[in-house]
């Protein structure tokens, strides 16, 4: 009886890694967009954390500050990269129930 829990376990774990492996899948494919400056630039991320584009509106070029618009690069990067882990993390909690399981992000 004892093998027959066993086999089981491994049925739900292969389960469980399928579904893992399709939600990996669609989370390249969804993506997430953030902005700084008030829309002056526009980040977008998949779910992989992969920058696929970035917006810059000309209004915001200025070759006298560059630092500026550096400054908003970043910003609307980092927040669409927390934005994407979000997303990530969310769509893998709801397939392992809440489990923390290293190495998943």
């Amino acid at each position: 009886m004892a093998g027959g829990n066993m086999g089981d376990m491994l049925r739900q774990a292969q389960k469980m890694q399928k579904q893992m492996a399709k939600v990996q899948e669609e989370l390249k494919e969804r993506i997430v967009e953030e902005s700084a400056g008030g829309g002056m630039v526009t980040a977008l991320m998949n779910g992989h954390q992969d920058l696929v584009s970035i917006k810059i509106n000309p209004e915001v070029v200025d070759p006298e500050d560059t630092e500026m618009l550096e400054d908003l690069i970043l910003s609307a990067i980092r927040q669409a990269n927390k934005k994407s882990k979000d997303m990530a993390q969310d769509a893998m909690g709801k397939l392992t129930g809440g489990l923390n399981l290293p190495g998943m992000f």
